[in-house]
């Protein structure tokens, strides 16, 4: 069983503001560092097997925010050069995967052909996980974590 110790840390705006703190998870170096050999694993197979689209920008090791929009915008005058309308629509989705159910999340990677060696480390490696909160040397209770976020664990 793994632990966590969550720390909140303060990004920008009114300190009194608990939206304006973002978790910090304090693990150990031989769990980042497995943490970072699993990822790069999994990286390979993905890229080794093209899961991910090219149009994939979010998360992906050279590419940003500014990519994605001179892709776009590569797109759009393409589209326009020929005459054709374009409606263009953008939507914020920077909440909608701050968690992710870790049930979920193998089943995805199963079905993307992960080996199974992987897979295992990865499901070994999600079940048993405990976090608590630390402020000041203060410490909550534990809890068991069923899901991950993007930037935890």
């Amino acid at each position: 069983m793994g632990l966590a110790n969550m720390t909140p840390i303060y990004k920008k705006g009114q300190k009194e503001d608990p939206g304006k703190y973002r978790p910090g998870s304090l693990t150990s170096l031989l769990g980042k560092l497995m943490e970072q050999i699993t990822l790069n694993a999994i990286t390979w197979h993905v890229q080794d097997n093209q899961v991910i689209r090219p149009s994939q920008h979010g998360f992906m090791k050279g590419r940003s925010c500014l990519t994605n929009l001179i892709s776009f915008y590569d797109k759009v005058i393409h589209l326009v050069d020929e005459g054709k309308a374009v409606d263009v629509v953008y939507s914020d989705f920077s909440k909608a995967f701050d968690t992710v159910s870790h049930s979920i999340l193998l089943e995805k990677l199963a079905a993307h052909g992960l080996d199974g060696h992987t897979l295992r480390w990865v499901k070994n490696w999600l079940d048993g996980w405990a976090q608590r909160v630390v402020v000041n040397g203060v410490k909550s209770s534990r809890w068991l974590i069923t899901s991950a976020g993007a930037s935890f664990v």
